[in-house]
């Protein structure tokens, strides 16, 4: 398969005005898209996550006509031996031979021995049921699909944590009564559920799509996708099971997805759509890495995507560090194709933001 490789970004004037802004592109190892338009028989895709394997990596996503539609399926491709693979739809939303869902948001996590595709399957968000399907294999081949019990719909978007207990920590929120979050623990790979209570009441922070970092000690803490212009947190000391009260950081957000993970160094990463004072609020034509020592005060990393006449979408992030230690990002990239960067944490230079703007070059 060709890949297209190019460094995203480099020489585009941004909302700076004249002035570039900071790419921090010194840290790109790979910039690639895992499939070309001529793999797949559909023109949309959306909403990728990506997990680490014994033979490279796994990918995922809805790929269809447009979200939304019924021939929305759930697509994965496997890079091995260098290059992907041509992607394969490994779940439809079929319930018989006259009705079909669409599906939405493949989550991937490996357990060594099996790997398990969380995803959503129904007409809307806040209709739609969780499922989810197995591999032993290293993704070349999936079990049937299992329905998730009433009420659990798996991580909703973005990567269980595993805690040192064994318990499976799944993000997971609402859409039925406002936005909501809550948590979903499975001690045993499925097969038995605990969940939290609502953590928010959907009024004063409208937040969905939670992505939970570890802290020293085992403290978690979850960064969510708002409808209040800023990223809302949260955190636990008792293993996910009670947060304290919902909070904004000063990092905007235009009400879009979201993913943050955990370095080996103790580092933060969020992958995120930074938006500046006075731009529209469902701006996604920008798409940033920044970097945290506490999970509170962030840093410009990478300029990931930037499209100053705002007619991209670069969107829906989903971030991992495999053993290596190479930070792994993969995105929409016009809900068109799935984009995947590689980024070496050794050689992010960091830069504060500039009155809340990302910094200039």
């Amino acid at each position: 398969m060709k890949l297209i490789t190019f460094i995203s970004a480099m020489f585009l004037v941004s909302s700076l005005g004249a002035q570039k802004p900071y790419t921090g592109n010194q840290a790109i190892v790979k910039s690639e898209f895992i499939y070309q338009p001529e793999d797949v028989p559909f023109p949309s895709c959306h909403a990728s996550t990506i997990e680490q394997t014994k033979d490279g990596l796994i990918a995922a996503w809805f790929g269809g006509t447009h979200e939304k539609h019924p021939d929305v399926g759930i697509w994965v491709n496997r890079f091995e031996n260098g290059k992907w693979t041509v992607p394969v739809e490994v779940a439809t939303g079929v319930q018989h031979k006259t009705l079909r869902y669409p599906t939405w948001n493949p989550v991937l996590f490996n357990y060594g021995d099996e790997i398990i595709l969380f995803y959503k399957d129904g007409p809307n968000p806040r209709e739609w049921w969780g499922e989810y399907i197995t591999s032993k294999d290293e993704g070349k081949t999936w079990s049937q699909s299992i329905r998730l019990p009433e009420e659990i719909a798996g991580p909703i978007k973005n990567k269980p944590i595993l805690l040192a207990n064994g318990d499976l920590l799944c993000p997971s929120s609402t859409e039925d009564n406002g936005w909501q979050i809550h948590m979903e623990i499975t001690p045993d790979r499925g097969k038995t559920w605990e969940r939290t209570k609502p953590l928010n009441d959907g009024e004063k922070y409208r937040v969905i799509q939670p992505a939970v970092l570890v802290h020293p000690g085992g403290k978690l803490q979850a960064l969510c996708r708002s409808g209040n212009k800023k990223i809302i947190t949260t955190w636990s000391e008792d293993n996910g099971r009670t947060w304290t009260e919902l909070e904004p950081i000063d990092m905007p957000i235009p009400n879009s997805g979201i993913d943050a993970v955990t370095l080996k160094d103790g580092r933060f990463v969020l992958i995120y759509n930074h938006i500046t004072p006075g731009e529209s609020w469902g701006d996604r034509n920008i798409l940033n890495m920044a970097v945290s020592n506490d999970g509170i005060h962030w840093e410009a990393g990478v300029l990931l995507e930037n499209d100053p006449d705002k007619d991209g979408e670069y969107s829906y992030p989903a971030v991992i560090q495999t053993s290596d230690g190479m930070i792994h990002i993969t995105y929409t990239w016009n809900r068109k194709l799935v984009k995947h960067v590689v980024v070496d944490p050794a050689k992010i230079k960091v830069r504060p933001y500039k009155n809340g703007n990302w910094p200039a070059e």
